[in-house]
């Protein structure tokens, strides 16, 4: 961390004091369920009570909402949140359940918003009061975003939502949804509108949330089902007919690439240990028996394991390139292409992971034989929920060539 505090500014370094401090002096007990791989795992309220409590405390010291508005419920700083994130992943404190309304939620709202909806339903979300969900995908609309059915019918100053969404992670828990819904069936991309929908205390009446349950027993993603959901105008984000442009802002954000920078951290635990790095790999080869030996012993996959190592340095070096201006010749360019490439970079070393445990990986992780607790399996089977979600990465390799290479569109 001392490279990150050579380059701070006096404002920054002051926070990054703070944080450290606070993180130092406020360690969190030990959970008392098993914690899921990421927020869109949760399906425990036990889980999710714990997740919670952390995101409340890190909130009320100020380690959340740092470069917001203070309005708003913000810290009112400059570029401080990124220094909150590295403390928080330093000192190997757990990621924040309300990830998708911190990472996507709160910036459309904020740059979006009316004033009222802003300095009303922001601070709930920071402190984790009031979960939020995303309802983009539909059965229909999927990567074809554009492509959404959920229809939004004005009556006076009241819309009525009727449609379907699906994919919805953490609806089963939120009180909020971001909404992209049609309002004009003849015209595709100025036919969609923005909205922000609260679910949860419709739920059983114009709301019914329907968990999918996963290959591995979780049951992180929903189908949301709307009936004649009313809500007033004042949940509009945006102008009627511009949801299409609103959105844009959302998938910005959840690519990676916009401007609010949001919290995200790790499992928890020891920060250096974590699962689907590819220095894991590393301890787990050494541990891992094969033919009398053990699998590090293998110089091909010892091969294997390095080049997925120096392709994950490779994207953190980049990362590292990106906080520097004059070293980006394209904005967007390193932040669109790092969900693409750690996703897969997380896929291969869970997949090399599952090569070197040989039969062993096929042990659940509820099995005590299975090594490291089952979780590169289970991270093997959730690594695929990544490579898809936000777009697929076929669709994000498109967005690079046509954004930042300059490439004509696809047909």
């Amino acid at each position: 961390m001392s490279e990150e505090r050579s380059r701070d500014t006096p404002e920054q370094a002051e926070f990054r004091s703070h944080c450290r401090a606070w993180l130092t002096a406020n360690p969190l007990p030990d959970a008392p369920v098993r914690l899921p791989q990421s927020a869109i795992e949760i399906m425990h309220t036990a889980q999710l009570d714990y997740l919670r409590e952390w995101q409340r405390l890190a909130y009320a010291a100020g380690l959340i909402g740092c470069d917001y508005p203070v309005a708003e419920g913000g810290g009112g700083r400059k570029d401080c949140q990124i220094v909150a994130n590295q403390e928080m992943q330093r000192a190997g404190r757990p990621f924040l359940p309300n990830i998708l309304g911190l990472g996507m939620a709160a910036p459309t709202i904020h740059l979006h918003g009316t004033q009222t909806v802003r300095e009303t339903l922001l601070p709930r979300l920071f402190s984790c009061a009031d979960i939020w969900c995303q309802g983009f995908s539909e059965p229909g609309a999927g990567s074809d975003l554009a492509n959404v059915q959920t229809f939004a019918e004005r009556r006076g100053e009241r819309w009525v939502i009727n449609g379907h969404k699906v994919w919805t992670s953490l609806a089963h828990f939120a009180d909020w949804m971001i909404l992209l819904a049609r309002s004009d069936r003849t015209n595709k991309y100025e036919g969609m509108t923005y909205f922000v929908v609260p679910i949860k205390a419709e739920l059983g009446r114009a709301v019914t949330v329907r968990p999918l349950i996963k290959i591995t027993g979780e049951t992180g993603f929903n189908e949301v089902f709307f009936d004649g959901l009313e809500i007033p105008d004042d949940y509009r984000v945006g102008a009627v007919g511009q949801g299409w442009q609103v959105a844009q802002t959302t998938l910005l954000h959840e690519r990676g690439a916009g401007p609010m920078v949001t919290p995200s951290s790790g499992r928890g635990g020891d920060p250096d240990r974590q699962i689907a790095d590819a220095y894991g790999l590393i301890d787990l080869a050494r541990t891992s028996p094969r033919a009398g030996k053990t699998a590090a012993d293998d110089p091909v996959l010892r091969d294997r394991i390095m080049q997925l190592i120096i392709r994950q340095e490779g994207s953190r070096q980049g990362a590292r390139r990106a906080r520097v201006p004059a070293l980006c010749e394209h904005p967007q360019r390193i932040p669109l292409q790092a969900k693409l490439v750690m996703s897969e970079i997380r896929q291969d070393a869970c997949a090399l992971a599952m090569e070197i445990q040989g039969a062993a990986s096929s042990f659940a992780f509820s099995d005590a034989n299975a090594p490291d607790g089952g979780e590169w399996a289970l991270g093997y089977m959730n690594s695929y929920g990544v490579t898809i979600a936000a777009g697929t990465n076929e669709i994000q390799r498109n967005i690079l060539g046509e954004r930042v290479l300059g490439l004509a569109k696809s047909k």
